[in-house]
């Protein structure tokens, strides 16, 4: 299965985002997989933001859980990711990654089967 990222690409501050990866190759409903929205803002390191379980618990970063929102259609194959209330500094290249495991917090590629190409956002008035 491969996933594919849709995002707006440019956002104004205190809108709220959206993002959507797109599973194709196989049924979203028949993959026991956890998918994790993982984020990178220029110069800085890779930040997880949350994740959803095939039976659509989630679990959200502390800093992140107010304004973040992660949902699964398993109808369009697709795992969403809303951010409300956007500031310049949620600017960063956002990815998909999906893993068989649930590991909170995982940043690195070698814990997810896998890792979507990333998508720009930028948070610009």
């Amino acid at each position: 299965a491969r996933h594919r990222l849709v995002s707006p690409g440019l956002v104004k501050p205190s809108q709220t985002l959206s993002l959507s990866c797109t599973v194709s190759g196989a049924s979203m409903a028949t993959l026991f997989y956890y998918w994790a929205w993982i984020r990178q803002p220029p110069g800085k390191g890779l930040e997880w933001m949350g994740v959803i379980s095939y039976s659509g618990s989630t679990y959200y970063s502390p800093s992140l859980k107010s304004r973040t929102s992660i949902a699964r259609d398993t109808s369009n194959n697709q795992v969403t990711l809303t951010l409300r209330s956007v500031t310049p500094e949620d600017t960063a290249v956002y990815y998909c990654a999906a893993s068989k495991t649930l590991i909170l917090g995982a940043t690195t590629k070698d814990s997810y089967d896998y890792w979507g190409q990333g998508t720009q956002v930028t948070v610009s008035s």
